[in-house]
């Protein structure tokens, strides 16, 4: 599943030069992550009071061409991998001219809320482990 995010980028988001900081693409990252777990029917947030934290272990972001502000971007985002102690989400970024102006990555490791522990989601939440592991699947 390809979820779609679309983001108008703020003034505030732009550098010196009128293009959207280099800093920002976490941030949309996030977003866009947000919007695909609500897409899918997984809340973020309901992750989270079930004792699941999410914790950053890796952000990669390639950038092809630069975004400016006021003018609309696209989020395609999609999970490419899946374990059960972590997964992956990659995220394609477009302008209005629908080309592609970056490529991010995303890893993140499942772990305890109240230990920070990494957790085996395939044990511990096997509905969720299921869920997720069928969208990886159907790519």
């Amino acid at each position: 599943m390809i979820a779609i995010t679309k983001i108008l980028p703020r003034y505030a988001e732009t550098d010196k030069m009128g293009i959207i900081h280099h800093s920002v693409y976490a941030i949309w990252y996030e977003q866009a992550r947000t919007d695909f777990f609500n897409q899918i029917g997984l809340r973020y947030d309901e992750i989270e009071n079930n004792g699941i934290m999410t914790p950053l272990v890796e952000l990669n972001c390639k950038y092809k061409k630069p975004a400016y502000y006021n003018q609309e971007v696209e989020i395609k985002t999609k999970i490419i991998e899946l374990t059960p102690v972590k997964f992956t989400l990659e995220y394609n970024i477009y302008d209005t001219n629908n080309n592609l102006i970056n490529i991010g990555k995303t890893t993140l490791a499942w772990s305890d809320s109240k230990t920070f522990k990494i957790i085996n989601l395939k044990k511990t939440n096997p509905d969720i482990y299921e869920k997720l592991k069928q969208l990886v699947e159907k790519e």
